[in-house]
């Protein structure tokens, strides 16, 4: 008869995409995971199978957590004013907000260069998830009239994934704190002005 774990997956799932998205994958050594999780390493693996399958596994979370928090925004409203708050709001670092947050999906993909590896795949699945999801925001605005009948909504989202790609990016710079809210207001403006 198995055994029950005696930890909160979600909890240990949570604690380790904090630790991956800090240092990334090759970054993380087995000790990092034994302290952050408060778990030896033999029951990382009775648990997990490896450290790749627990960062696939914290990479679905990752993105599982995005998704979780812009679907009410897209769904309901305008989601061109939506957007355009989205992206405000990861300028706002001066208001007890910290700093956004380089995406743990695009470290993924540089840091793995085999195209191959399954931690490269899927992080290029999932970042195709979330271009889903800002076209899904064009598609709705277009219903809604707020952007042109003739718009491509592909493109859109395509274009603004590309955008909050190299926002976040360009937060991790140190000299960043004074323009990283007008490049995000930049940006807002940018999806605002597609409204017909």
């Amino acid at each position: 008869m198995a055994r029950k774990a005696g930890f909160d997956r979600n909890e240990i799932v949570t604690r380790a995409r904090d630790l991956f998205w800090r240092k990334g994958f090759q970054g993380t050594s087995l000790k990092d995971l034994e302290e952050v999780l408060g778990l030896k390493p033999g029951s990382i693996y009775a648990a997990f199978g490896s450290k790749e399958a627990l960062f696939l596994e914290a990479l679905d979370l990752y993105a599982q957590s995005g998704r979780d928090s812009l679907l009410p925004g897209i769904e309901s409203g305008s989601p061109l004013t939506f957007l355009a708050g989205y992206v405000r709001a990861m300028g706002r670092t001066g208001e007890g907000n910290p700093p956004a947050r380089a995406c743990m999906l695009v470290k993924t993909v540089l840091e793995h260069p085999d195209t191959t590896s399954p931690a490269r795949l899927r992080a290029e699945q999932l970042m195709a998830d979330m271009e889903a999801l800002f076209t899904r925001a064009f598609v709705r605005a277009r219903e809604q009239g707020e952007i042109a009948a003739g718009a491509d909504p592909a493109r859109l989202g395509r274009k603004f994934q590309s955008d909050v790609t190299g926002l976040r990016i360009f937060a991790q710079r140190s000299d960043a704190a004074g323009e990283i809210a007008e490049l995000a207001e930049d940006l807002a403006l940018s999806v605002e002005a597609l409204r017909v």
